[in-house]
């Protein structure tokens, strides 16, 4: 382990070519507002929301009391919320947080459901140089969660974009099992991983939804509109930009209300078949080779049922910088980096 609180420039080692952080080596928030303010970076938090009543209020007055009031390193904090039936969205205002509808953000591009249009929208709602994405189910939440992933991104100049990883406790009922969760990622993401980008099994957890990444980067990459967003930005980063480019963290342990088996089952379909068409797009696999390609997929809610058929299909969205309203907004700052893709590739959306 690293001393703590790393000095810039200091050079990391890494394994298996991604580098590996502590969360406690970034406790110090003084120091980390210092680098901040000496390199001139502005980092927002987007907390994507939909029916978090139970805990959005939790989260944002803990991460707002800390890293706002307290330690100025976060430069804003919204929330962009998926049209939550709940009180999600009136429990943020009131704690003074602005409320963005995903729907209503670029409206002339039409909205899809899913986290992956509200993570895509939300770098056009927010302002920063660095963004972090957080979920908002976590019940444990601490201001490590936001530190963690910010500290790489301010020491390090070659890192542009970092991943979370912790312990995942399975709760089920009232009881809390030290071990067992983080099922799409065991049993689909890493086999997916090892087989196809070895490069990136290195991730402990891939799917997590705590990271943080560069504008600059963020901007130049296609999001997947639903469950895939997260491993579809890992195959691009990693193919266009290589592993060097991402570290990970260690939070410690998250804690959050777990999802039933035949949600996960849904969720890891549409993962897997995000992540083939990755596959095809970088000439990995042929996909039209596949007979099940049409989205359709088959569940079973008892042994005396007939199947449930349901077409689940993702949508993916576009580097943002494209975007016209986009580019027009951001332009004008001039801090915007030039992020270079290794092996001379120019774009990452060509052949999407």
């Amino acid at each position: 382990m690293r001393e703590h609180g790393p000095r810039e420039n200091e050079t990391v080692e890494s394994g298996n070519g991604i580098t590996r952080f502590h969360c406690s080596e970034f406790s110090d928030l003084k120091q980390l507002v210092a680098v901040k303010e000496k390199k001139d970076v502005t980092i927002s938090l987007c907390l994507p929301t939909l029916n978090e009543e139970e805990t959005i209020g939790t989260i944002i007055t803990v991460l707002k009391k800390s890293l706002v009031e307290k330690f100025p390193l976060l430069d804003e904090i919204i929330v962009v919320d998926s049209s939550s039936s709940d009180g999600t969205r009136e429990i943020a205002r009131n704690l003074g947080i602005p409320v963005f509808l995903h729907r209503d953000i670029l409206p002339t591009y039409g909205t899809f459901q899913g986290k992956g249009e509200a993570l895509w929208k939300s770098l056009h709602a927010t302002k920063g140089d660095i963004i972090v994405w957080i979920d908002t189910d976590i019940q444990n939440i601490h201001p490590r969660f936001v530190y963690g992933l910010v500290g790489p991104l301010l020491f390090y100049d070659s890192i542009s974009y970092v991943k979370g990883f912790y312990r995942r406790p399975l709760k089920v009922g009232d009881s809390l099992y030290p071990t067992g969760g983080g099922r799409v990622t065991e049993l689909t993401a890493r086999p997916l991983l090892n087989i196809f980008l070895p490069e990136a099994a290195g991730l402990i957890q891939p799917l997590s939804g705590e990271y943080a990444g560069r504008r600059s980067l963020l901007e130049k990459l296609p999001f997947f509109t639903g469950y895939s967003v997260e491993i579809g930005l890992i195959v691009d980063i990693v193919k266009n930009f290589g592993t060097r480019s991402i570290a990970q963290t260690n939070l410690i342990e998250r804690i959050h209300k777990n999802k039933p088996l035949r949600e996960l089952s849904k969720m890891a379909y549409s993962i897997t078949r995000s992540f083939l068409k990755k596959m095809e797009d970088y000439g990995l696999i042929n996909i039209n080779e596949f007979p099940g390609k049409s989205g359709e997929f088959l569940t079973f809610s008892d042994l005396d049922s007939p199947p449930e058929r349901e077409i689940i299909t993702e949508h993916i969205r576009p580097p943002i910088h494209i975007i016209p309203e986009y580019e027009r907004k951001f332009s004008h700052e001039g801090r915007r980096e030039e992020l270079i893709p290794r092996e001379g590739r120019s774009e990452v959306w060509q052949g999407l």
